[in-house]
């Protein structure tokens, strides 16, 4: 791999990124066109009157492109009826096909849809958990065979004008792959490589990427390390960048995975289409799409407030590890170090008290200040001085982090500007939170961190602990990985994901995922502990990691047999008991 790969020009001032335009419809993507809102429709591709009003649902809700699942060539078909229904209706949204697994249902879908995404880790070969070492000539022999399967299609999109997604989801990468790159980032950006250079040997352009995990870390350091091959690629590998986290979740859990994911390398400048995935009607994404593009706008300062003064990174922006402070105690409790990341609050909203605990607040951009610190031997918490500059939070803490002796530990808040404002929208609060604070603890920074948007304390330490558990840096409940609903679905989502939830959200540090379908169900739940598949309409599987250990469980069994097979592995333990009062 190269190396002094960068995904940004600059990690301390925003910019964002400059990719070529390429046309989905009527709708431009990338170049100077404003980021694009998606989603996704839940109905089965083959009930022509549901989809369609799912997607003019979708397009009076500010969906600019809509995704439809072609799961074979017979659904695929069945676009041609949805798209003349939402052409009739004088709807324009363009149309997406989303093809996994069937090469021939891509062929069909191109012919009535304005873009296909097809995933490279299944559109040309066959996920068996396979462990095989490949030569150099036998992987070779792999890219050929896909080169004959893909080659077609992109020659069609080139003739009818269609776009693609080159989608890599990490819960699906393929076998060749796997065994070549091992389950990283790495592996799904050269996943996407492969065809995307197919399609350039046609001289096909009209295409985007995406890299989607369900782990925000995973996710932000596989878009990172993509955007820093595309730029060593040269200048013509400028492809706009569609954005997600997958199976995010619902409720607030859902919306803090994807504000940390996709708000991060927003902030950053990379992004040109983005897709909030909640478990949660499809309209329900949108709102929060567009509150996560439109807190975009105060991220970032317009200029460097001290003249273009620079740091140099504190850490490696493509691979994670926590900023390597000294261990200290405020109030009796350890932090910096390998400790747990602590939580702070004020005075005025808690009896835990920030003020009593001596944290010196820097200004970022001034270095004779930090190197006085720098000259105490005992570590010190420090902070970014509230009212900074009007500074950047991301960039005002990478900043520090970057001049600050790494022996201090490092105090993040969400905002530089305290809250006074009790009838604040909450979404808001959560989101900026969210995109500062986790962006940051997922760049290895930050030791304890001080929620400062939200003024209701209960609200404001409910959403810190809540960052922290999306973020992966301090997990205190169930972690649920559950994917949003789509045609594939043979469950419902929605109501499954309640079932389980209130049969195991007690269990602290267990991760469930629960997934409507095989697409990236195994793959995806390698770093859950247990799973719930739809394997058949009306039957579940359950897995333990990314291995099936039961099969074809009646749905109206299956969250019973999953609470028993988590006793099995002994990670169960009793709910406590409710007191009534």
């Amino acid at each position: 791999m190269p190396t002094e790969l960068h995904y940004c020009p600059d990690y301390f001032a925003y910019s964002r990124r400059k990719t070529r335009e390429i046309m989905v419809g009527n709708v431009g993507v990338g170049g100077d066109n404003p980021i694009r809102v998606q989603s996704m429709i839940t109905s089965d591709t083959r009930d022509t009157e549901a989809c369609v009003k799912q997607v003019l649902d979708l397009a009076e809700a500010g969906c600019e492109i809509v995704r439809i699942t072609a799961q074979t060539k017979k659904y695929a078909a069945n676009l041609e009826n949805i798209r003349d229904g939402v052409r009739a209706a004088g709807c324009d949204v363009p149309l997406v096909a989303d093809i996994h697994f069937k090469p021939d249902a891509a062929f069909e879908a191109a012919k009535w849809v304005e873009k296909i995404r097809v995933n490279p880790g299944n559109y040309a070969d066959k996920k068996k958990f396979e462990i095989r070492e490949y030569s150099d000539e036998q992987y070779a022999e792999e890219l050929d065979r896909i080169r004959e399967d893909f080659a077609p299609l992109v020659e069609l999109c080139k003739d009818l004008g269609r776009a693609m997604r080159i989608g890599t989801n990490h819960g699906s990468l393929s076998d060749r792959i796997m065994n070549r790159y091992g389950d990283t980032p790495l592996g799904m950006v050269e996943s996407a490589l492969e065809f995307a250079r197919i399609a350039r040997d046609h001289d096909y352009h009209n295409f985007c990427f995406s890299m989607k995990a369900s782990n925000p870390k995973v996710m932000i350091e596989a878009y990172r390390l993509l955007v820093a091959r595309l730029d060593h690629e040269g200048p013509d590998w400028n492809y706009p960048i569609h954005l997600g986290v997958t199976e995010a979740g619902d409720g607030e859990d859902g919306r803090i995975k994807s504000a940390i994911g996709i708000g991060s390398l927003l902030a950053d400048g990379v992004g040109d289409t983005i897709r909030v995935s909640l478990t949660e009607d499809a309209v329900y994404e949108i709102p929060v799409a567009q509150a996560i593009v439109a807190s975009i706008e105060n991220s970032h300062l317009s200029d460097d407030p001290a003249g273009s003064q620079r740091g140099t990174l504190s850490y490696d922006p493509f691979s994670y590890e926590r900023r390597h402070s000294h261990e200290m105690k405020i109030n009796g409790h350890k932090l910096g170090a390998s400790n747990t990341v602590r939580v702070f609050t004020s005075r005025k909203k808690w009896e835990a008290v920030a003020e009593d605990s001596n944290i010196i607040e820097l200004d970022p951009w001034d270095t004779a200040s930090i190197q006085e610190v720098n000259a105490m031997r005992e570590p010190q918490l420090v902070t970014v001085k509230d009212g900074c500059h009007n500074a950047a939070v991301i960039h005002a803490f990478r900043l520090l982090a970057s001049k600050l002796s790494a022996h201090h530990p490092i105090l993040l808040k969400d905002t530089l500007e305290p809250s006074v404002d009790a009838g604040k929208d909450f979404l808001d609060a959560l989101l900026v939170a969210s995109r500062n604070i986790g962006s940051l603890l997922c760049d290895g920074i930050g030791d304890a961190i001080l929620i400062q948007g939200e003024e209701a304390p209960g609200q404001s330490l409910r959403l810190a602990y809540n960052i922290l558990q999306g973020a992966g840096s301090r997990i205190f409940k169930t972690d649920y990985v559950a994917c949003p609903s789509c045609g594939r679905t043979l469950f419902n989502l929605q109501e499954t994901t309640q079932k389980v939830r209130a049969a195991t959200g007690h269990l602290k540090g267990v991760r469930i995922a629960i997934m409507g379908c095989i697409v990236n169900g195994p793959g995806e739940m390698a770093d859950a502990d247990f799973g719930y598949v739809g394997g058949a309409p009306g039957k579940i599987n359950l897995y333990v990691g990314k291995q099936a250990v039961k099969f074809n469980i009646p749905e109206q069994e299956a969250v019973d047999r999953l609470t028993d097979l988590i006793r099995e592995h002994d990670k169960w333990i009793d709910a406590p008991a409710v007191v009534s009062s």
